[in-house]
This record gives C-alpha cells, structure tokens and sequence, in this order.
C-alpha cells in the first residue's frame, strides 16, 4: 500500500496531468520578451560593428601603376600586409585620379599585390617605407550581416512549426514532438462511478475484474493468474465506450492515461512512434497503470493493405505499439483498455490474446438497459413523478442506444422549459421522440386538400395492412403532419425484443410497406412518388432474402456476392461476384417476385377492408393524427371524439397565425390529446 501511496502522489501532480499550469504561460511570455531584448541588442551590435568597420576601412583603393609611382616618388610613409593586401598611408594628403573622377585629400589607400617576396621587400627598403606583416582577423560583422537572413528565415520557420503543433505553451517547443500527449486523470477532475453507466453489464463485471486485479494483484497472483495485457471494447456509436472508460478512471485508485488514437499521427515520419514509447515510459515510473486509447481504428488498421502498401508512419506506429504491450520487454501491471466501433478494419496482431486479451462487447441495450440508462440521465432533471413512466419510455424506444436516450432527455427538458413548466411531464417525452425519432414538424409547409388526402389513404393503407397481418407488430400512431421530410409516417413499436426474425415476419413486413403504393392504386387508381422510400426499402429486404438469408424457394440456401471491402479504400467499393450472369439474373427475377407477391397480398386485404380504408383516411383528414387508443376504437366502430388539432386546413391555420400576433393575457397549452406521440423501430415514411 505504501507504494500506491507513492504513485497516487505522483499520479496527481498537475505537471503529470496535462493540466495547463498559469505559471507556463508567464513564462512563455518571459521568455518572449527575452527574446526580443536580445533581438534588439544584436541589432545595436552589428550597426556599431558596421561603423567602427567603415571608419577603420575608409581606404580607397587604387590599381598597382600608381603604387608604383608613389612608392619610386617616396611619398608612402607606412604600410601594412595582410594577405597579400597592401594597406599603405600617404605622408601627406595626395589627390587621386579614378573612373569616377578626382578624390581629393586621400590618406589612406589598398591594393592586392601579385606576390610579396625579397625583391619586393628590398624596393620597400629603399623608399624608407616603415611596413609589417599581420594575419587576416575575421570578420564578425560581415558574417553576421551575412547570416542574419537566414537566421530570420530559421526563427520564422521554428515560430510556425511550433504554432501549427498546438502554440508555445501547447507543445513547449517544437523538440517536444516525440512526447506523449496522454492527459493524466486527477482527482479534481468530474467523477464518474459505474453507478452512472447503465445498460451494459457484463462489461462492468469484465472492467470491474481488471480493475480489482490492479488493486489486489496478491490474491490472483497465488493462484497463477496474471493481470490481462488489455481490454478491447467494441460496439456500435453511442453506446457507452467511452463512458465506460471514464468510469474506469472514477474507479480505479491507480493512475489513468487517456488519449485517442489520432495524438499518434502526425505530420512527421516517426513521430508517433516515438510517442508510443514515451507514453509506455511515463507509464512504466507509475504501476500500476490504465492506458486508455479511444477510436484505436485511427493508429490500428491492418497494415500492408490498400493501394501502394498502406501508409508507412503509421504502420510505424502500430508497430511500435505490438513491441511496447507484448514484446522481449515486458510491460508488468499496465493494462491497454482501447474502443472502436470498427473492429473489422484492425490488424490481427493487434487482437490476439497476449495484447488485447478480452474484447467487450458494447452492444445496444435491450428494455432493462433502457430503463437504467433514462434513470440515470433523468437524475438531474425535475421531472412529474405522477406523470412519468420511465417504464412506458424504455419501452417506446427500441434501438435506442445511451447516447440517443440521453438526446432523448434532454430534448424533453428543453421543449418543458421553452413551455415554461414547473417539471417535465409525459407529454414533453412524447414529443421529444417524435422530433429526435420522425424530425422537427414543418408547421410552414402546407398542403394542398388533394395532397392531403393522397398521404392519408397512403398512411391508411400501411396502417390497415399492418393491422391484417399475423405477426406484425402493433402500431403505435399514424400522422399526416410532415416531418423531416416525410410527408407523413405510420410507427409499429415490438411488444417484444427481437434479434431473429422469420420469414413470415418478413414478408409480412414487405407487405406492409406496399400497402401504402396498394391503397393509391385502389382509391385514385393512379401512382406517386410518395411510395418510392418503401420500395427502397422493401427492395433491400428482399434482395437479402435471396442473397444473403437463403430465403428464396428457387435458388436455395444459398449466399451470393461476398463483399470484398477494401478498408483504405472505403466500405463495398467493389463487390466480388462468385456467380454467373444467369444466376443474376435469376436473381433478379427472384427479387421482383418477392416485392410483387407482397403488393398483390397488401392489395387483397385493402380490397376486402375497404370501408375500414375509408374510415381510416376520414379521421386521419379530420384529426391529422392517430394514436393506438383511436385504432382500437375505430376497429371497434366506435364513434372517435376528441379535440381538433388545429391543423386540420390551411385556413384555421392561417388565422390561427393573425390571432397570435395579437397579445394575449393567459398563455393557452396544448391539448392534451394533441398528435405528439411516437414511436420508434419500424416505421413508413411516404
């Protein structure tokens, strides 16, 4: 315990943990303006430089004739050879003639000499002339001046590089390259527990395991056991990965590396590996440790593939990455928990056991997970206990996963407060799924009577065949308002969770969706294009009937065309065909045959049901949407008696619209029967 104490210490140092310190920043803007005081000072320097330079060398230079008439004449007094160069003075001022005209009262003067030997030195001699030898000095200040663009060009380069890399105080320069970017968990960060994960347990038991074992090695480690070299969770977008991994960080008291897999990837060859093994090495000064690496798809694809060979840096990378979590190095008690929802795309090295030695699976959750994730997230909000069954919710909202719940809350208290409620009541949640599950409603667009009555015998048709067909499931409302860009939906919710379906089931279904086109065809005996999202739809179920769920009575249990997804290249770019062109054909046939069998099916029972057709389209017309209860009563003959929506034409709503403009004293409320509803799952989208 005393050396988790000590690495509990390390682990909470905010030098360790990412954290922006205000004392980098000042020193940073320090070190700034040091930088431009001795910008400024070498400037100062050079310029005085420059000028005892030019006040030293205030010679002129003259060609070697008239060296030789004023050395034969005696009228050089001293001189001084440095390298070759003779650097002579005049007794007295002499003026000198040159191509740019007269220089009067010259003093001092230079030439090159062709050679210094003894003859020369004997002429010198007899002119009397006082000279001496001196060895060329450097000159700093022509080379600096020389230097001093490209240093400028340097500093500049080193400024944007930096700047480009996250700024000063980001990177702390740009040698800080190879360095982790993994942020360390503190204990003043937001906490989250598994008791705010809800929906998927058995991986909070797996988690909970890793977790303990890096609390208590000592009790596995005497039966032989060894701690798991990582954790892999897989599933699809939204459903806790990542929360799943903060709650790992609020649960475990050992330090917390987290990051994703795109801080390895940059702009410079070998810099995500050099990441990688910092990243181990900051870990290895503090175990027990979690490393947690989030969308590992990123750094982890399978290597060697695409076109060209795949991409070299980051195979580096993934390479680095195998070595540090199993290689001759072991990596004692640091556990890799890493998530993606592509794990298709990954290298197999990266997923054999000795790596990743459990992978967990993070799926949709069913009622009961539900149920758990909306009493989390309804915590905090105020909500009317008398009104609101969470039960009803969970229920309504099939494939839902947390992240969509969540959506789901949080729309329902912002459509509340915009009401100006005291607490989110039921009705605020029925509106929330009909405005995240069928889109916002289009209040500014208006139809026309025909178009209103094409979409309500088309929504008719979906709803009586659904409610004909054995097995389908119960729908839940039917509206002809438009949403999104529907121009109006019919929603059937499970009673149950379903994960297999048959075949009956199926073709039921695509008879549903045809009921729709079948009811245009029966009551204006004319076609639109209001059908044309169901015949997609019911052409891809039934082209996977044939292909892929062996379904088809004429070609068999049999699969064909398996996907050849290149994972550089992008999802079914291309597809492999093991089949001839009769077979596709064949194919083809089938395919039509299955979505004209289930249109002839959806037209009989119109046709026998046509008054209940009829009664259906009315009250659509009249109340613009329907709910389970309003079926029930209608198969039963009922009379429906209910408040109007107010939308039921353009006229009621365009003065409704004049009337708003006007003060009122009493805001009024929705109605309570008001066509908010919705369900979610299956639904028919004309």
């Amino acid at each position: 315990m005393a050396n988790s104490k000590k690495n509990q210490h390390r682990w909470t140092s905010p030098k360790k943990s990412g954290k922006k310190d205000p004392k980098d920043d000042f020193q940073w803007k320090r070190a700034g303006k040091t930088s431009l005081i001795w910008i400024g000072i070498i400037f100062v320097a050079v310029y005085f430089s420059s000028l005892l330079t030019n006040e030293r060398k205030n010679e002129l230079e003259i060609d070697y004739t008239q060296y030789r008439e004023y050395l034969l004449a005696g009228d050089i007094d001293k001189a001084v050879i440095i390298d070759k160069t003779f650097h002579g003075e005049f007794k007295t001022p002499q003026i000198i003639d040159t191509t740019l005209g007269s220089a009067e009262d010259v003093t001092k003067f230079r030439l090159t000499l062709p050679f210094v030997d003894r003859q020369v030195t004997e002429q010198w001699d007899q002119a009397g002339l006082d000279y001496s030898f001196k060895e060329k000095s450097i000159d700093w200040t022509g080379y600096l001046l020389n230097m001093f663009p490209w240093i400028l060009l340097i500093g500049f380069w080193f400024f944007m590089i930096r700047r480009m890399q996250g700024g000063a105080g980001g990177m702390r320069g740009i040698f800080n390259f190879g360095k982790s970017r993994a942020s360390l968990w503190t204990s003043d960060q937001p906490r989250v527990t598994f008791k705010d994960v809800a929906g998927c347990v058995e991986a909070k038991e797996e988690l909970e395991e890793v977790i303990e074992f890096l609390k208590n090695p000592k009790r596995f480690q005497k039966l032989g056991a060894r701690v798991p070299k990582g954790a892999f969770l897989v599933g699809p977008p939204g459903t806790g990965k990542t929360l799943l991994a903060r709650a790992v960080a609020g649960e475990a008291n050992v330090p917390f590396y987290s990051l994703s897999g795109a801080d390895f990837v940059e702009m410079f060859v070998g810099v995500g590996a050099s990441r990688v093994r910092d990243l181990f090495e900051q870990a290895k000064k503090s175990t027990p440790c979690i490393i947690f690496i989030d969308e590992l798809d990123a750094v982890g694809r399978h290597r060697g593939a695409g076109i060209g060979g795949g991409h070299d840096e980051r195979e580096q990378t993934l390479n680095a990455l195998l070595v540090e979590m199993d290689g001759f190095d072991n990596n004692q008690n640091i556990v890799v928990i890493a998530a993606t929802n592509r794990p298709d795309v990954l290298d197999p090295a990266l997923l054999r056991p000795g790596r990743f030695d459990r992978q967990i699976v993070v799926d949709v959750p069913d009622y009961v997970g539900r149920l758990g994730i909306l009493k989390v997230h309804t915590k905090k909000v105020v909500l009317n206990q008398r009104k609101v069954n969470l039960r009803s919710i969970a229920k309504g909202t099939p494939g839902m996963v947390g992240a969509d719940l969540a959506n789901l809350v949080n729309e329902a208290a912002l459509l509340a407060a915009r009401k100006r409620k005291k607490s989110v009541d039921m009705d605020d949640f029925e509106d929330a799924k009909d405005k995240v599950m069928m889109g916002i409603q289009r209040k500014s667009m208006i139809l026309s009577d025909e178009e209103k009555k094409t979409t309500a015998y088309h929504e008719a048709g979906h709803t009586l065949v659904a409610l004909r067909t054995e097995g389908a499931d119960p729908v839940h409302k039917i509206t002809i308002i438009p949403r999104g860009r529907a121009l109006g939906v019919t929603m059937q919710l499970p009673i149950d969770e379903k994960h297999g379906y048959a075949k009956s089931y199926i073709e039921g279904r695509l008879a549903i969706l045809m009921g729709g086109r079948g009811a245009e065809m029966l009551i204006f005996n004319q076609m639109t294009t209001g059908a044309g999202d169901d015949i997609e739809q019911a052409t891809k179920v039934a082209r996977k009937m044939v292909t892929e769920w062996g379904m088809s009575d004429l070609l068999g249990p049999m699969t064909f065309g398996k996907k050849n997804e290149e994972i550089f290249l992008g999802r079914e770019i291309q597809s492999h065909r093991d089949y001839s062109e009769v077979t596709a054909r064949m194919i083809d046939e089938e395919v039509s045959r299955i979505v004209r069998n289930a249109q002839r099916c959806a037209e009989e029972i119109l046709k026998k049901e046509v008054e209940l057709l009829h009664r259906l389209a009315q009250e659509l017309l009249k109340y613009e949407t329907l709910n389970a209860k309003d079926l029930e009563k209608i198969l039963a003959g009922k009379k429906l008696i209910r408040r109007m929506t107010g939308r039921s034409n353009n006229k009621k709503r365009a003065s409704s619209r004049r009337r708003t403009a006007k003060p009122r004293r009493k805001p009024k409320t929705t109605a309570p029967n008001s066509p908010r509803k919705q369900p979610q799952k299956q639904r028919t989208k004309e």
